[in-house]
């Protein structure tokens, strides 16, 4: 029998949340809350099965623009209980929800609802506000009461949003067994999370409007049709007692209410921009695009996001046409100079994507992609020294990255300095889950260091907890 991937995936969480929730160490029936370690080892378990179902947003400044926007609430919370990270979910439906252990998403389709920062700092800071009140924790607390199954389908009903497919599916099964439950916080959750998040939302310099619109098209959605309800109301209930009072806080406190906080707005718009061109439904986006720049032939966004598309589309030529357009209209825009550099790059104009890009790094040094761009272009032109700088300074910024890491062996294997390269790419294939591969090229870059280096020290503590090798893989031997 063959169920179907959503129900699967339902059934996999609630019993991974099963065997968490009966674990001896992990729940201690002493207390009423986790203790914010238990909290973390449990976030740290489910991430690993929502990374691997769920599509996550990797553009690199979508992602660091939500991150900038939830650190800015984090910073003004007196004693945070965790490291608190922001992600985006590839899911064209309006959810937001907080995980245990501080980690907090929001799916691209409630993103690109969005009017501005102001909106996404209210929904952040009310999702911030759940993991501070340690609703999670009262939803594994009320569990301990009832079946395992049960607290399964709750904890699954959480973290899935409570609306999707998966999580459906894990309600039905707690109900079979005679049990009920609501997945979704309560009235009480909700207001408390409203008054803690105004509170860091205006310490933070926002005001409230935002969050009121984002909420009030949400309510207004849902009279479409119950397929169209915005799985955030399923998960977030009393929609209109919140409404109600988010609107007497903001006519009763009007100078709070008001934001304070000096916001460029394009950093909003950019973000949307590159979410629709990048990762929306291509029609649409193409239909929103050239919509744009017929109703207003100076928006920048509009030929911007064009551009990416087209780019998306392998349409490098007719996205240069866009990036130039963009860049007339705003001229000093580091991020679309850089992307016209990558369409340069992508014709093989190496001179002028050099030329183009070492532009934008003079003005933001610390640009990853940038950077990466700058190594793969020294690559094609033979400059093989200066690509091992650039993915140095890559990776002195971004530690982890893996094409960086992927192409700096691969630039000192041109070298011939074979230790550098095999070190860099087990360090690329262990990071990428392939131990085989990981396991021959760190073997092989320890036979090439020297007695007692500090690298060769780093190498041994790489090898561990690798599996023992089986088939190696040809390529791979035989890469130098």
């Amino acid at each position: 029998m063959h169920l179907p991937k959503k129900l699967a995936v339902a059934l996999l969480v609630a019993l991974i949340s099963v065997s968490i929730v009966s674990s001896t160490y992990a729940f201690p029936l002493s207390h009423a809350y986790l203790t914010p370690k238990e909290e973390g080892e449990l976030g740290d378990k489910l991430m690993l099965y929502v990374k691997e179902h769920y599509e996550f947003i990797r553009d690199p400044f979508i992602v660091d623009y939500v991150n900038r926007v939830g650190q800015q609430i984090v910073r003004q919370l007196p004693n945070p209980p965790f490291a608190f990270h922001f992600y985006v979910l590839k899911e064209d439906v309006y959810n937001a929800f907080a995980g245990p252990g501080g980690h907090v998403f929001v799916n691209s389709g409630l993103l690109d609802a969005m009017e501005n920062e102001e909106a996404l700092a209210g929904i952040l800071a009310h999702e911030i506000s759940h993991v501070l009140c340690h609703h999670i924790s009262e939803q594994i607390d009320r569990a301990k009461k009832i079946s395992l199954v049960t607290a399964a389908g709750v904890l699954a009903g959480i973290f899935l949003g409570g609306g999707s497919d998966a999580a459906g599916a894990a309600m039905a099964g707690s109900a079979a067994l005679g049990q009920s439950v609501a997945l979704k916080y309560s009235r009480e959750n909700e207001r408390e999370a409203d008054e803690v998040g105004i509170k860091y939302l205006t310490k933070a310099g926002y005001g409230c409007e935002g969050l009121l619109e984002i909420l009030l098209k949400m309510r207004n959605k849902r009279w479409f049709g119950p397929e169209q309800m915005p799985t955030y109301l399923s998960t977030h209930p009393a929609l209109e007692s919140r409404l109600a009072y988010l609107d007497t806080w903001i006519q009763t406190h009007p100078q709070e209410a008001r934001s304070v906080r000096s916001v460029d707005p394009s950093d909003f718009q950019k973000a949307q921009t590159r979410l629709i061109a990048l990762y929306g439904e291509v029609e649409t986006a193409r239909e929103t695009f050239d919509t744009r720049i017929r109703d207003n032939p100076e928006d920048a966004f509009a030929y911007y996001g064009k551009a990416l598309l087209l780019d998306r589309e392998n349409q490098e030529k007719g996205a240069l046409e866009y990036l130039k357009e963009a860049l007339h209209r705003r001229p000093l825009d580091p991020d679309i100079y850089r992307d016209l550099g990558k369409s340069y790059f992508h014709i093989g104009d190496y001179s002028n994507a050099l030329k183009t890009l070492k532009g934008v790094l003079a003005y933001r040094p610390r640009d990853p992609e940038g950077w990466f761009l700058v190594g793969r272009a020294q690559m094609e032109t033979g400059d093989l020294q200066g690509a091992v700088d650039s993915f140095k300074t890559l990776l002195e910024i971004v530690p982890n990255d893996l094409p960086g890491m992927y192409y700096l062996g691969d630039a000192y294997g041109r070298l011939g300095d074979l230790a550098e390269a095999h070190y860099y790419l087990g360090t690329y294939y262990k990071a990428k889950g392939d131990f085989e591969n990981a396991r021959f090229h760190l073997t092989r870059a320890l036979s090439l260091e020297a007695k007692d280096s500090e690298r060769k020290k780093a190498i041994e503590e790489a090898l561990k907890g690798l599996s023992e090798p089986q088939q190696r893989d040809h390529n791979a031997k035989n890469a130098w």
